[in-house]
């Protein structure tokens, strides 16, 4: 066993590898996924449905910024059209949020975190 305490053969329990220097390694990776996290919280992603009729616009945080209606869109008598247009389109740009934040916080690998 070794004297200095740790595990045998001196390799300190992280095959060598410095405890401070790891938790250095986390917090800088911290530090930079909260920064890809800003930078998608301002970006706009947008999606349009029924060849233009509904038209959204969202933050990377997932707010809806704008959301606009062609007026031919509007049919009293038909409703429920406008609300599957309107469900299909804001579900596309929340997709399209998602994909980027895959794409810009997947990188990071982390085992249990869900993008």
């Amino acid at each position: 066993m070794s004297k200095r305490g740790g595990f045998p053969g001196g390799y300190g329990g992280f095959g060598g590898m410095n405890l401070n220097n790891l938790m250095k390694e986390a917090k800088k990776m911290q530090a930079d996924m909260e920064k890809s996290q800003e930078e998608l919280s301002v970006q706009e992603f947008d999606a349009s449905t029924g060849g233009g009729a509904v038209k959204v616009v969202v933050t990377g945080d997932k707010t809806i910024k704008s959301l606009v209606l062609d007026k031919d869109a509007v049919d009293p008598d038909d409703v429920e059209m406008l609300q599957d247009l309107i469900i299909t389109c804001v579900n596309e740009a929340m997709r399209k949020v998602d994909s980027a934040q895959a794409q810009a916080l997947g990188k990071y690998n982390i085992p249990g975190l869900n993008l």
